[in-house]
C-alpha cells in the first residue's frame, strides 16, 4: 500500500474526498468524469488486476459537478484468488489519499421477490457468508479498533440522502440486506432458500470486506 501511494503520488497531489467504487458494468461513470486522470491498476505498484468481465482496472481521479473523487473502475474478488488484504487495496488507498466517504456498487442478484429485474436497491445491511475477514490477523491501532462497530455499517444519513435523490428522479430505491458468498459458481435453489429464511434479499461476491475496511478506518460508506 505505501508503495501504491508514493507512486500515485508521482503523478498527482489530488486530495479526493469521496470515493466511488464500481462493480460490474458500470464502469461508464468513470469516464463522466472532468480533468481526469486515469492509472492503470497494471502501473500501480502492489495493486491486485481485475479479471473479472465488465471491470476496467484503472483508477481515476476527477471531478463530478466541481467535487473531486477518486474511482476505483473495477474491483478484485476472492474467488480471483486474491487474499483479504489484497481484495480491499484500493479502499485503503482511497483512505489515503485523502477520501473521507465512500460509494459502492455492484450488480447482485436479487433473491426478495418484490424486487423487479434490473433494479436498482440501496443496501441497507449485510450478511458475510464468505468465510474470512479482511481484519483477521494483527490489528493496525493507528487505522482503526481492534474490534470496529458495524451497527451502521452503511450511513443511515448517506441512506436518506439517497433516497431522496431517487426521489427526485422519480427512482424506485428499496432498501435490502446483501449477502456476501465467495463464488464464483452461483448459489443453488436450496441456498437461495436459506439466503432469504435468514434475511437476506440480494446476493453477491464483493463489497462487504471493502465495507468491513472502510468503517474500520472509520470512512461513512453506502451501497
Amino acid at each position: 500500500m505505501t508503495q501504491a501511494l508514493a507512486y500515485i503520488r508521482t503523478l498527482t497531489q489530488a486530495q479526493p474526498r469521496v470515493g466511488v467504487v464500481l462493480g460490474s458494468g458500470l464502469g461508464a461513470f468513470a469516464d463522466e468524469l472532468t480533468n481526469s486522470l486515469a492509472i492503470p491498476y497494471a502501473d500501480i505498484p502492489g495493486w491486485p488486476q481485475s479479471t473479472a468481465v465488465g471491470h476496467a482496472g484503472k483508477l481515476v481521479i476527477g471531478s463530478l459537478d466541481g467535487l473531486e473523487i477518486a474511482v476505483l473502475a473495477g474491483r478484485s474478488h476472492f474467488y480471483e484468488g486474491y487474499t483479504p488484504a489484497q481484495v480491499t487495496t484500493g479502499v485503503r488507498v482511497l483512505a489515503q489519499l485523502g477520501v473521507k466517504s465512500v460509494v459502492f456498487t455492484n450488480a447482485a442478484g436479487g433473491i426478495n421477490l418484490s424486487y423487479q429485474q434490473g433494479g436498482l436497491v440501496l443496501i441497507s445491511d449485510h450478511i458475510n457468508l464468505q468465510g474470512m475477514n479482511p481484519l483477521i490477523g494483527p490489528n493496525d491501532d493507528t487505522c482503526g479498533p481492534r474490534f470496529p462497530d458495524m451497527s451502521d455499517a452503511y450511513c443511515a444519513a448517506y441512506r436518506t440522502i439517497a433516497r431522496q435523490a431517487a426521489s427526485e428522479f422519480g427512482i424506485e430505491l428499496p432498501e435490502g440486506v446483501y449477502a456476501a458468498m465467495s463464488g464464483p459458481s452461483y448459489e443453488t435453489p436450496a441456498e437461495i432458500r436459506y439466503l432469504r429464511v435468514i434475511g437476506a434479499d440480494l446476493v453477491g461476491m464483493s463489497t462487504v470486506p471493502e465495507a468491513i475496511v472502510a468503517n474500520h478506518l472509520d470512512r461513512k460508506s453506502v451501497v
